[in-house]
């Protein structure tokens, strides 16, 4: 198999499953928020706030793969 060729078959790899953890993590975490929310209104907004710090956190794993995938793909 030519290296550009396994290259690029790991980028998609390393994307495919790079991106698998972060949305069921995203998923898990805006569920358990509206949960959250729905037992208590009043808490809303700081409960929405924690969401988007962890949804950001749970993005940053996909785009550290992403970057590992463009180093794969264009460096190789």
């Amino acid at each position: 198999m030519d290296p550009k060729t396994a290259a690029v078959l790991a980028a998609g790899f390393c994307m495919g499953i790079g991106s698998i953890g972060p949305a069921i993590a995203i998923g898990n975490l805006v569920g358990r928020a509206l949960d959250g929310m729905a037992r208590q209104p009043e808490a809303s907004g700081q409960i929405q706030t924690a969401m988007f710090i962890g949804v950001a956190f749970a993005e940053a794993i996909s785009l550290y793969a992403l970057v590992v995938a463009f180093l794969l793909i264009f460096v190789v």
